[in-house]
């Protein structure tokens, strides 16, 4: 295990990032959005959702949530890097095993964040559940979504859904601002998950209400706290990728990519704009959701 990082050093992948501003015209976001989604990397949208569509939600989560807790409790000492049954339960591709939240991740909403700040096409590249529990033993690092599995382009968007009231003390998002700019950061493996550079002094706060939406760019470095609570914090974190992009596979410390692979498996990363139009939005489902 390498030492953490202790500047803001670029991914060994990364070479001469820059990133692009959103000019509009937009059809979802505000120009004050889209302006500190550029400059800060991310931007809140409150209230987004209904309670009614959260109680939902976390039905609809319930039994892949279930299963998590089962298999964690099986690994020695009931973790799996970021994921513990002390810690936090990370249930993904729940979309696979339920059409409500096969189509929630087509909300109009959610498809108008992704024709404005990605593009024309796009596709559902991951969503999962982050269920953290009570007096929680182990934050989540300082880390980017693109340090995880490095993609290319290496910009896409994360959308963090608070289920319920995400505060300071269950351990609500904490965004280092600017830094997506630069692309990429180093990352190291650690026991409890990824880390990239982050300052402590720098981090700004986003607690939000229930039904909340905490948008950023999967180059935003960010973590979230203990839960000292005594209640479960409860998240649904989608994210989007442009149409074609492509993760790539090897060490990065090792040397350059020794391959890549198109993110388009249709059970679970199904198209959700084409040519600038939605794709599912106009089933019969999808409007139950409510737009």
């Amino acid at each position: 295990m390498t030492s953490a990082p202790t500047t803001l050093e670029p991914h060994p992948w990364n070479a001469g990032y820059e990133w692009q501003d959103h000019d509009g015209p937009f059809t979802t976001v505000t120009d004050d959005q889209a302006r500190q989604f550029d400059e800060r990397g991310y931007f809140i949208i409150e209230d987004a959702f209904t309670p009614d569509q959260m109680a939902r939600l976390d039905e609809e989560i319930a039994p892949g949530e279930s299963r998590v807790r089962d298999f964690l409790q099986q690994m020695p000492e009931g973790r799996l890097s970021v994921a513990g049954v002390d810690t936090q339960t990370v249930a993904p591709h729940l979309v696979v095993h339920s059409e409500y939240l096969h189509d929630f991740c087509a909300h109009p909403l959610l498809v108008g964040l992704c024709r404005d700040l990605i593009g024309p096409d796009v596709r559902l590249y991951w969503e999962q559940a982050v269920y953290k529990q009570p007096h929680s033993a182990e934050p989540v690092l300082w880390h980017q979504d693109n340090g995880y599995t490095y993609v290319e382009p290496q910009a896409y968007l994360t959308c963090w859904i608070a289920i319920n009231d995400a505060t300071l003390e269950n351990g609500c998002v904490r965004v280092y601002p600017g830094v997506h700019r630069h692309g990429t950061l180093r990352h190291r493996n650690t026991p409890i998950g990824f880390e990239c550079y982050g300052d402590e002094s720098q981090a700004v706060l986003a607690p939000v209400r229930a039904g909340s939406i905490v948008v950023f760019s999967s180059l935003t470095p960010h973590h979230t706290g203990r839960n000292t609570t005594d209640e479960v914090r409860k998240a649904y974190i989608v994210q989007y990728a442009p149409t074609g992009a492509e993760a790539l596979e090897g060490d990065p410390e090792a040397g350059p990519s020794t391959g890549r692979h198109s993110m388009d498996d249709p059970a679970r990363q199904y198209l959700v704009l084409r040519e600038g139009e939605p794709v599912l939005g106009e089933t019969a489902e999808a409007k139950s959701l409510g737009t």
